[in-house]
């Protein structure tokens, strides 16, 4: 049962691992853990970055069965529905992520394969997940007790080159693309990846200009920075990194460094901060990065729920309150944050900031208001651009040839 959700008990409890941590709450006192309490019950805490589908995908037992990688009981990952009621989950973006590594027969055949596991997955289970596309979708899904429950396409290497494919894609209910994965694209430098361009391409602007179009969020994690660069140049309406961590804090090419975070404070966009080790530790990042013969002396240190908070701390230092927002990365991830190990935790990382002194309209621009404004000026963007022009029918081959204008 959610302890938070219409709760008169003087007793707050918070799911923390398999931990229960409980705190008295005397009638008419205001305390952190209240405060939380009272966030989460009447603001929807929307997840940027949950890779259930390919933990469905590549389990080793039910391996790509909806059907029996059952939710209503306990799962091997990190996600299931008591776990996500515990966790008060308000929204999600279901990652339907596809590695830039594949060649079998395409990516798309892959793409559509994730889509179809994260569409059947949401439709299984409506008493408490719903399909949405909109931020007045999740307000709704929210009021009606559900999860709002949309779809963020992880890597532009599923759109083939090809701006039809995207729209496709968009029509199908993806409401963000990541601009890449891991690699490198025709038309994207990535961050883990060599930079063969500088960052976007002509035709890599022209994507983030037909995204606009569409109404689909421009995710700026996992590419490099000179691609981040671009696409801010470009965009016409609020970008978001799902999942990414500040780069001054601990030096991962995944992260994101303070000269783009007071562009996406221009920009209006967000930074969804991620429970993953080694994004958001000093001291796991050293230890990943050290020699073998040191590891095998040194046991490996955890990442905290401090650390995690540190990165929104500092996000909201150098780019405001409201570029600040929860990309997890659970089931994405193999190792976990200390006190942040599945979908139920998400309240403890509340509780920290609100004893940091965050106030209660702070905590609700982080669970999911700033989140909210991002995807209404992005529908706004939408309408407007869909009036002025048709959709781009250009392509890689002409836009990036030599002499190209």
């Amino acid at each position: 049962m959610n302890a938070f959700r219409g709760s008169a008990t003087a007793m707050t409890v918070f799911l923390v691992g398999a931990t229960l941590v409980s705190f008295q709450v005397s009638p008419g006192q205001d305390t952190p853990a209240a405060m939380v309490r009272r966030v989460l019950r009447s603001t929807p805490l929307i997840d940027g970055h949950n890779d259930l589908a390919w933990r469905i995908r590549e389990d080793s037992v039910m391996t790509r069965d909806v059907e029996a990688y059952d939710l209503r009981r306990s799962t091997p990952g990190h996600t299931d529905l008591a776990r996500l009621r515990a966790g008060m989950v308000g929204a999600q973006f279901w990652s339907v992520y596809i590695p830039g590594e594949i060649r079998d027969s395409g990516y798309a055949r892959v793409q559509l394969e994730q889509i179809d596991i994260a569409r059947r997955f949401i439709a299984k289970y409506p008493e408490a997940l719903r399909f949405v596309t909109s931020s007045s979708g999740v307000r709704s899904a929210f009021g009606a007790g559900r999860i709002g429950s949309m779809l963020g396409m992880e890597g532009g290497h599923a759109i083939e080159n090809s701006l039809g494919a995207l729209r496709a894609y968009y029509d199908l209910g993806v409401r963000y693309m990541t601009l890449t994965h891991n690699v490198t694209l025709d038309w994207a430098d990535a961050a883990l990846d060599s930079a063969k361009h500088g960052g976007l391409t002509r035709f890599g602007e022209e994507v983030v200009r037909e995204m606009n179009r569409l109404g689909m969020l421009v995710d700026l994690s996992h590419v490099s920075p000179g691609t981040m660069s671009d696409a801010l140049t470009v965009a016409e309406a609020p970008v978001i990194f799902s999942h990414s961590g500040a780069r001054a804090l601990v030096d991962h090419p995944r992260n994101v460094p303070d000269s783009i975070l007071v562009r996406v404070a221009r920009n209006g966009g967000v930074v969804m901060v991620p429970f993953v080790p080694s994004f958001v530790s000093p001291a796991v990042k050293a230890w990943s990065d050290s020699s073998r013969s040191w590891q095998a002396t040194h046991p490996a240190p955890r990442a905290t729920i401090a650390d995690v908070a540190n990165h929104i701390d500092h996000i909201r230092k150098v780019a405001g309150v409201d570029q600040v927002g929860i990309g997890s990365d659970f089931d994405g991830i193999t190792e976990t944050v200390q006190g942040l190990e599945n979908v139920s935790t998400f309240p403890a990382l509340f509780l920290e900031l609100a004893r940091r002194g965050w106030t209660e309209g702070d905590l609700r621009k982080l669970a999911g208001e700033n989140v909210l404004r991002v995807m209404a000026r992005a529908e706004e963007v939408s309408a407007r651009l869909s009036r002025e022009r048709p959709p781009s029918t250009r392509t890689m081959a002409e836009m990036d040839r030599p002499g190209a204008r």
